[in-house]
């Protein structure tokens, strides 16, 4: 299987713009043999939309431009992110799966920073749920940025049979390592996740994050993918745009769960019992 990665600079608020450039990629990842391709959180917006969120919102069963998404994806699934008007006075920071013609499946992103630079909660509604969905490739699980800090979020995604974690971000860059690498020292903290979430999912992960600058934010690029024995198999760096592809043996999810029994060994309805407990003796 070969997957790509789309990481790139959307144009702020200008969601015809951002769709010419979707067109572009995906076109380039069908030349290149792609069978799947992730771009980032809010791809087709730009991210800090502030009072443009509901200009640039689409309704996905009305709107011409998913109609045109849902065409673009015959012969490529493709993930990608959108603010989501849910025709009830709602938006989400939404990410869809497109597969032959059609969205698949649809994650609204549950955790919404709303802390020093960040201010999704002002503009966005929360998601509710972590699911999986079957594709030919195996089970997938989406999550937007924030979300895949949560490990909760991962355990859940896990429990529903993950092969596949698809992460979507617009992670802005802070501060750099002492050991002078070229890169935001932030990266270490969502490849740490990578690779712990990998490892004990036993899953593939792929992080998809933009580049670029906004309202003064640099975001990070660090795209990467993560094998399900826990190993980078790939990263793009911080700066530039890039179709970063990479090529999985899918057989290697099967293995890797023959030897180490992770999956086999999940208690969730114990989870689900201790959660409760927990939740009954909640104090703030």
């Amino acid at each position: 299987m070969k997957v790509a990665l789309a990481q790139m600079t959307p144009h702020l608020g200008d969601v015809s713009k951002n769709l010419e450039l979707h067109r572009s990629l995906i076109a380039k990842a069908k030349n290149d043999g792609v069978e799947l391709l992730i771009f980032p959180e809010l791809s087709l917006t730009g991210y800090t939309l502030k009072d443009l969120v509901r200009e640039v919102a689409l309704i996905p069963e009305k709107d011409p431009i998913f109609q045109e998404l849902k065409e673009l994806s015959r012969g490529l699934p493709f993930v990608c992110g959108f603010v989501e008007d849910k025709d009830t006075g709602l938006l989400f920071n939404s990410a869809a799966y497109f597969s032959e013609g059609e969205v698949q499946h649809i994650h609204r992103k549950v955790y919404l920073p709303t802390y020093g630079m960040f201010e999704e909660a002002k503009f966005f509604a929360q998601g509710k749920n972590f699911l999986t969905f079957p594709t030919p490739f195996g089970k997938v699980g989406l999550m937007i940025c924030y979300d895949f800090l949560h490990y909760g979020a991962s355990y859940l995604l896990f429990s529903g049979g993950v092969d596949l974690i698809i992460v979507i971000s617009a992670a802005p860059g802070r501060g750099f390592p002492e050991s002078g690498e070229e890169v935001f020292a932030t990266c270490h903290m969502w490849e740490l996740m990578g690779e712990t979430i990998s490892r004990f999912s036993t899953a593939f992960v792929f992080y998809c994050n933009r580049v670029g600058f906004e309202d003064g934010k640099a975001f990070a690029g660090g795209s990467f993918i993560f094998s399900p024995t826990g190993k980078m198999l790939t990263r793009a760096d911080c700066t530039d745009d890039v179709l970063l592809t990479q090529d999985l043996d899918l057989d290697e999810i099967r293995a890797i769960r023959k030897k180490w029994p992770y999956k086999r060994d999940n208690k969730p309805e114990i989870i689900l019992e201790a959660l409760k407990r927990v939740i009954q003796k909640y104090e703030d």
